[in-house]
């Protein structure tokens, strides 16, 4: 129970309930444009932002957010450019992403610089800066999104009734794709790059099985993420296991869980 209390298993939990808030929130949205793989795209594309930062001593998850930020307003351009294959931008930034983190890993190995804590989560490492920077993205995707909750409902329901409603669609698309980067690139130190997608879609999924309306639909995947979260690093911390991986099989239990539930209510 003592390492319940240890000043970095409270940091860590503060970290996992902050990003618990912002990646299902902004995840619902990502689901409702059918970009749901967004996440993965953005993940490694911090990471060689990270892997950067490594190599030429700047702040790795500063760097990996800067990368992110590039990459969304890299990915706009290209689902612009092809309207018709719009997935086709997700897959090339994808690429170049890997590409770009497997060379700056190469080019580092000289100075010692590893992945593995970018790549499957170390959040019991998280530190003030870390916290702070995690604190000022969950504070900026709240506040967006409760101040324009009813147009982006709007925008990503019906697109052509909001762009009839005069509603700027190219902003709201900006605006959620560049906060993804935003959640994306600050959460991979703690659930890692190769699950980061997970905490964003999951919980999400989960709650359209049981939601009743858009609202409760964004109530309970926040109720999912956090539960998962408090749940995972708990248990992680008790049985010695890897945070990032026990925090997403909570979550795919849940998943299981509302299938049960559902099959359950139709008989």
């Amino acid at each position: 129970m003592d390492i319940l209390l240890d000043p970095f298993f409270l940091r860590a939990l503060i970290g996992g309930v902050l990003i618990g808030v912002t990646a299902p929130l902004i995840g619902i949205f990502l689901v409702l444009r059918r970009l749901s793989m967004i996440g993965d795209t953005l993940s490694h594309v911090s990471i060689a932002g990270v892997a950067l930062g490594m190599l030429v001593g700047v702040y790795p998850l500063g760097m990996g957010l800067v990368f992110a930020l590039a990459a969304s307003f890299a990915i706009e351009k290209l689902r612009k450019e092809y309207k018709t294959y719009a997935e086709l931008s997700i897959a090339i930034i994808m690429s170049a992403g890997i590409a770009l983190a497997t060379l700056f890993f190469s080019l580092g190995r000289g100075f010692n610089i590893s992945a593995s804590g970018y790549l499957f989560g170390s959040i019991y490492t998280l530190d003030r800066m870390d916290l702070l920077l995690v604190g000022l993205v969950t504070a900026v995707t709240v506040l967006f999104v409760v101040f324009n909750f009813k147009e982006m409902f709007l925008l990503f329901f019906d697109e052509e009734a909001a762009a009839v409603s005069g509603l700027p669609i190219r902003f709201y698309n900006v605006a959620v794709t560049m906060l993804t980067a935003l959640v994306i690139s600050v959460a991979i130190k703690i659930v890692g790059a190769l699950l980061v997608s997970s905490l964003v879609t999951i919980p999400v999924a989960a709650s359209l099985r049981l939601a009743k309306s858009f609202k409760h639909s964004v109530i309970l995947a926040a109720v999912f993420s956090e539960l998962a979260v408090i749940l995972g690093l708990t248990l992680a911390a008790w049985f010695n296991l890897a945070p990032g991986a026990t925090i997403v099989l909570l979550l795919i239990v849940f998943l299981l869980g509302t299938f049960v539930i559902k099959r359950k209510l139709r008989v």
